[in-house]
């Protein structure tokens, strides 16, 4: 186990996780809208965003798919240490990190059922950046229509389509997050 994996959680544990906990909530509730969320430090590619997610959305009995350049020893040494949560392929997945391009195609990823539906995954997009332009958002937290630079369209009208089945995301860049719950209508802009 490498130097990285031992460093990089929270300095105040309770206070760090209330706050990033927050961020998420309000990110899922208001789609479109920007957050800050700081505190984890994870080895590279890991935003300091992710991390975060990470360490407060994830524990031992969440199973966490890495994909692409987010699946390195380092990465899964500091999960293993931080966190606890055991690697598994997309089709066991709670949760998956990586880039638009790595999560492809996002269908291998479980959409939940009609009896359990929030047994769904909720993928942590690493973008470059994020901005609040792009894509037009409508549906359940938007008062009239918001926007949020996606990284494709087609796959998130998809998704709310499969309402109340489908995929959540969270789009990560720096110490920034914004959600994208299924319910959420996404629309050329």
């Amino acid at each position: 186990m490498s130097e990285q994996s031992l460093i990089g959680a929270f300095e105040t544990p309770p206070q760090d996780a209330a706050r990033a906990f927050r961020a998420a909530l309000e990110a899922l509730a208001r789609p479109g809208t920007l957050h800050g969320i700081k505190g984890g430090q994870a080895p590279a590619p890991v935003s300091e965003a992710a991390a975060s997610l990470l360490l407060t959305l994830c524990d031992p009995e969440t199973p966490l798919c890495l994909m692409g350049a987010h699946d390195t020893r380092e990465i899964r040494d500091w999960i293993a240490f931080q966190i606890g949560a055991p690697i598994v392929g997309p089709a066991k997945a709670m949760f998956a990190l990586g880039t638009w391009d790595a999560l492809q195609p996002v269908t291998v990823f479980p959409i939940g059922t009609a009896e359990y539906p929030d047994r769904s995954t909720t993928l942590i997009v690493e973008m470059e950046t994020l901005s609040q332009d792009g894509a037009q958002l409508t549906g359940p937290g938007i008062e009239t229509t918001a926007s949020l630079s996606l990284p494709a369209l087609e796959p998130f009208q998809k998704n709310a389509m499969l309402f109340p089945l489908g995929l959540d995301f969270y789009f990560t860049s720096g110490t920034q997050i914004a959600g994208l719950p299924r319910s959420t209508k996404v629309e050329a802009n």
